[in-house]
């Protein structure tokens, strides 16, 4: 599955209401950065399908919820299991990294 795009209107469905672990991707289209995250979050997104999904947030469109969520830059990643806060990753990280604070919250 691919990253989903979340806004303010879609995130209590897409994130909070979740039945599986969420990481959500708080990202803007000028960060490079945050570009050169996309193939990874995406392989992420692919790989653990079913047990986890990835949420993608553009800063710039949803700036109320960079606000809601204290989000000062970008990328800025959380991670929420049962609707719940359980991490937060600031800047871009590499595959091997992220998957070491996302596994071992996944669902089995």
């Amino acid at each position: 599955m691919s990253p989903i795009a979340a806004t303010s209107a879609s995130f209590a469905a897409d994130v909070l209401g979740s039945d599986v672990p969420v990481l959500v991707d708080f990202w803007a289209p000028w960060c490079g950065p945050c570009r050169s995250l996309d193939p990874v979050l995406d392989q992420i997104a692919q790989e653990h399908d079913g047990r986890m999904k990835v949420v993608k947030v553009n800063t710039d469109e949803n700036l109320e919820l960079a606000h809601r969520f204290g989000v000062t830059s970008v990328p800025t990643m959380h991670l929420y299991v049962g609707g719940e806060p359980v991490s937060v990753i600031v800047g871009a990280k590499p595959k091997l990294a992220l998957l070491r604070e996302i596994s071992p919250h996944l669902a089995a």
